[in-house]
């Protein structure tokens, strides 16, 4: 009996350290920051180092601790409130993320249902071919863009040279160019899961629909879209929710007038050097991206219970 108690003891340690040390990680690495950032939202922009007020003086003791408490306020977003720009630039952040999204599954559906129906020998080549994009720097990659897609880029001169087009085609800078971007570098995180859930469908299924006198694009939407959804779901939350808060994208391939929440997040960081109203803006898209996090989830959990 003492033997069962001490296995039950280290089984039931075993379990707390498995699910502690990701409690620790997402505590130190996000919770953490997270509240440091929400505290500088709170105060105001002053010229010091660091250039906010008011912060905290420990050495004044509690009754320090509770006067600094007192000069917070929610004053940063209300003004978020009051500019049409920060509005405009998350509603602008969420429909340029939600149509990249969109592009994103319409080229990455077929490359992944493709890998899933080729031979087994040829899926491990296909997988590392998606992945390969990852062996380069980002920063290149989307620079690259920049020389296709410029004017006398290698986009333009082919064209012309085919005799598709008479003059060059304005792409870069506009928010087209940043669809192609957005969709070229998170392609793979698409890709990827969808190719998962496809990859372990049972293809008899498909068999007896055809024996059965089912045509292939009905036998598709009717048996493979819908068990492919779990890879869909992540795929599509996997690109929408860091293309939302993209920066590097719209600044090199985007022109003036495009708006996103990344570029007006910098902007007020590094030019206005207005840490509280950036800080204010960090944490409301934050909090616009666990509304996606939280329906996910919620998805998860209900395809748990059906399967179960």
């Amino acid at each position: 009996m003492e033997t069962i108690g001490a296995d039950k003891v280290k089984a039931r340690l075993g379990r707390l350290f498995v699910i502690g040390v990701p409690f620790l990680w997402l505590l130190v690495l996000f919770l953490a920051p997270f509240f440091i950032v929400f505290k500088i939202s709170l105060s105001e922009i002053a010229v010091a180092i660091p250039p906010y007020a008011p912060t905290f003086d420990w050495s004044a003791g509690v009754s320090g601790f509770f006067e600094t408490l007192s000069g917070f306020s929610f004053a940063n977003y209300v003004w978020l409130t009051e500019d049409d720009l920060y509005w405009r630039s998350y509603l602008s952040s969420v429909v340029i993320a939600g149509t990249s999204t969109l592009l994103t599954l319409l080229v990455g559906y077929p490359i992944a249902y493709g890998m899933a129906r080729s031979p087994k020998a040829w899926r491990p080549t296909l997988l590392m071919l998606v992945i390969l994009p990852f062996w380069t720097s980002f920063l290149i990659r989307v620079y690259a863009w920049i020389g296709i897609l410029k004017n006398e880029g290698l986009l333009n001169q082919l064209l012309l040279a085919l005799g598709v087009i008479s003059e060059p085609l304005i792409i870069l800078n506009t928010n087209s160019a940043v669809y192609i971007g957005i969709v070229y570098s998170y392609l793979p995180f698409l890709v990827l899961p969808l190719y998962a859930s496809l990859e372990k469908m049972d293809e008899s299924l498909l068999e007896a629909a055809q024996d059965l006198g089912c045509p292939p694009w009905k036998a598709f939407w009717t048996i493979t879209f819908p068990l492919s959804l779990p890879g869909v779901v992540a795929g599509c939350f996997l690109v929408f929710i860091p293309a939302v808060g993209e920066f590097v994208i719209p600044d090199l391939l985007g022109g003036s007038e495009t708006l996103m929440i990344g570029k007006t997040l910098w902007m007020e960081f590094f030019n206005n050097r207005d840490w509280p109203v950036s800080s204010a803006v960090a944490v409301v898209l934050l909090l616009i991206l666990v509304v996606p996090i939280v329906l996910f989830q919620h998805y998860q959990h209900k395809a748990a219970e059906k399967a179960a």
